[in-house]
């Protein structure tokens, strides 16, 4: 994805919002199973009942879902949207509903976890309490952290400006990263170093299927073509 000129920055859009109902269901039967590796109506209830981070993702996709349907589905999304801001500060998780983030997101815990609405977090991704993706204002990396798939945040990180974290990158606790970090890149420290390339394997379970991944691709790509 191409940086956004400083104008553009954190202005509200749809890129990450669901189009259809098929493509809102795939995603969050995706996001379900990295909870538990199930996707029955059993598990759903048990996670959305009790489950912070999945909750707040359930109620944060369908509210983009609802975002871009006509007459923003006759009131529906202002309701959606005053139900998300409230689980914002029950849960302590702020993740704008047109956030671009692919399949299986996975929350671990909750509590002080902060994303720009122009970031993009790929499939797979492990979110951690005390976590940041953050805008930079100014400079050559203005703009917001573009995540590749299976990347892991440990608790406390903060990724800021438009930088790119490789596929399977693994981000170590209270890390502050600033520069881009190739696959399978294992940051730590403050500022963040590449302390080995052994990648986030260990750190990011219960993959989504295959046969899932491609129907949300496929899915997403409709979307992209409409």
């Amino acid at each position: 994805m191409s940086r956004l000129q400083p104008a553009k920055l954190s202005e509200n859009h749809q890129r990450g919002c669901a189009r259809s109902f098929r493509e809102l269901r795939l995603l969050l039967t995706a996001d379900l199973y990295r909870y538990g590796g199930r996707t029955d109506a059993k598990a759903f209830w048990r996670h959305f009942l009790f489950t912070p981070g999945y909750k707040y993702t359930v109620q944060m996709r369908t509210c983009g879902y609802l975002k871009t349907r006509r007459f923003k589905a006759f009131g529906l999304y202002p309701l959606s949207k005053w139900i998300l801001l409230r689980s914002r500060y029950k849960y302590g998780i702020a993740i704008p509903e047109y956030t671009v983030i692919g399949p299986g997101l996975f929350i671990n815990r909750f509590g002080g976890i902060y994303i720009n609405g122009d970031a993009v977090i790929g499939a797979n991704a492990n979110l951690t309490h005390g976590m940041m993706l953050g805008q930079a204002n100014r400079g050559s990396r203005a703009g917001s952290p573009v995540l590749g798939d299976r990347v892991f945040i440990g608790a406390g990180a903060k990724i800021i400006g438009h930088i790119h974290l490789g596929d399977d990158c693994a981000i170590g606790a209270n890390a502050v990263v600033t520069k881009s970090v190739p696959e399978k890149g294992v940051v730590g420290g403050n500022p963040g170093q590449l302390i080995s390339e052994k990648g986030s394997e260990g750190y990011v379970n219960r993959l989504v299927p295959e046969n899932l991944l491609r129907r949300c691709r496929e899915a997403a790509a409709v979307r992209a073509q409409a």
